[in-house]
């Protein structure tokens, strides 16, 4: 059904067929936004609560445009982006591997976040309109077997910095997100990688827990509506129970 200009505000989600991404759907659809959503599969996003939801790889740009075009036909306008794909997991930098694993996770949280903000940056507000990237703590330090999800994440704050710059005289902020442990499906697969338990994660949490999607969620809802959010741009703000650093 086209909704086109029946919601006062709207978000476009990437990535919101689980984990921190539905919750930010849930979260703003809650609220009454009309609300965009993708994933590369669409048959995961059958029980997401979204207003239009599409089939797009952000690593590809044709997917986004189109993306981007149909949300805009579907809901009229686009207020908030929210990039929240991302794929992890280790690459071992033995000269034996493959690189495609690499480039992958390049392609998809750095090139994914570029490809959504450069062709959606056009159709946001001024004054009003908010980009808000999810990136992770490894944004902000290095593990060993995690060097590509690392560079695509220090890449993501990078970006998100000059994005804020280059958007600034619109007065649209750019923020990035940086999560730590959060209670997700691409967490436990992580945990189950590297052979730990979520008993052992909470030890070096001071605040002695991992983050709930939810918590995430409502961080970006904070971001995106919130007038004490006015002058917050490009930040890279930690959510991690203050174990870094």
């Amino acid at each position: 059904m086209n909704r086109k200009n029946a919601f006062e505000k709207t978000v476009l989600i990437t990535g919101g067929s689980r984990g921190i991404g539905r919750a930010v759907v849930e979260t703003f659809k809650k609220q009454g936004w009309g609300v965009a959503t993708c994933s590369q599969k669409m048959d995961r996003l059958k029980e997401i609560p979204a207003d239009f939801k599409f089939e797009c790889d952000v690593a590809k740009v044709e997917d986004v445009k189109e993306g981007i075009t149909q949300t805009l036909k579907h809901l009229g306008r686009i207020d908030i982006l929210i990039n929240n794909s991302g794929l992890a997991g280790s690459n071992p930098l033995d000269s034996s591997t493959s690189d495609d694993f690499w480039h992958r996770i390049m392609d998809v949280n750095l090139h994914g976040t570029y490809y959504m903000c450069k062709y959606t940056a056009p159709h946001l507000p001024d004054n009003t309109g908010r980009i808000i990237n999810i990136a992770s703590i490894l944004a902000l330090k290095g593990v060993p077997d995690q060097t590509a999800y690392c560079a695509a994440k220090h890449g993501v704050l990078g970006f998100t910095r000059a994005f804020a710059h280059y958007l600034a005289p619109r007065k649209i902020t750019v923020n990035a997100i940086c999560p730590g442990w959060v209670r997700t499906e691409m967490a436990e697969g992580r945990m189950q990688e590297i052979g730990i338990t979520e008993a052992s994660l909470k030890t070096s949490v001071p605040l002695g827990r991992i983050i709930e999607p939810i918590e995430i969620a409502d961080y970006a809802y904070f971001l995106a509506t919130s007038q004490a959010s006015a002058m917050i741009t490009g930040q890279a703000l930690s959510i991690d129970g203050g174990s870094y650093p």
